[in-house]
């Protein structure tokens, strides 16, 4: 048996700021028809035995796949930004993407905004203090935390790094089925739809 201990509580939203904030556009339609149309994003906190590490992450609507991330030690718009540049490396999205995420400093941050007008994407935010609005990405972190990284104690956030790793691209993307997805991996929802586009 293994005893499962109250894990530390960090706040990670910080809406109380003087940033502009973009109107909701996503208003909980989840279900989107192909990939690279809506991202949804968010901040969750690891505890370590050297302290917090923070991780941000970038949803594809369409698969429900964890298609961006960062981590680190701070809680900076940096954070947020890297975890996005990732996914538009990865992902190449066309102009005209959205980009949904809480209100909080970060994500209403100048380098941020700067980002995404870059790219000609499309920012979006819940409802102040809605956790609804982002329901995908708290779906997420719940999983995470209850299937990996509640029963871990780390003693780095090196450690902590490697195993939210692991999770993300060896199993949540690539094995872990979804309801939502006919009970298919996000990568195997997304061959899917390549394969049928392939043989229309």
């Amino acid at each position: 048996m293994q005893v499962r201990h109250r894990k530390k509580y960090k706040v990670t939203t910080n809406s109380n700021h003087k940033q502009p904030v973009f109107d909701n556009l996503v208003k909980r339609q989840f279900d989107v028809p192909e990939p690279d149309q809506v991202y949804v994003a968010d901040i969750t906190y690891i505890w370590t035995q050297e302290g917090w590490l923070y991780l941000a992450v970038v949803i594809d609507l369409f698969s429900r796949k964890v298609v961006g991330w960062s981590m680190g030690s701070r809680m900076k718009a940096q954070l947020v930004c890297d975890a996005l540049t990732m996914a538009i490396w990865q992902r190449k999205p066309k102009a005209g993407l959205i980009h949904h995420s809480d209100r909080g400093s970060q994500y209403a941050s100048k380098a941020f905004r700067k980002l995404l007008k870059v790219h000609g994407i499309s920012g979006s935010m819940s409802a102040k203090g809605d956790c609804w609005d982002n329901a995908v990405a708290e779906s997420f972190f719940g999983s995470l935390k209850q299937e990996r990284v509640h029963w871990r104690n780390y003693q780095t956030r090196y450690e902590a790094q490697q195993d939210i790793l692991n999770y993300i691209s060896m199993f949540y993307n690539s094995i872990r089925l979804h309801s939502t997805l006919d009970y298919l991996s996000p990568n195997n929802y997304e061959k899917q739809l390549t394969e049928m586009k392939k043989a229309a």
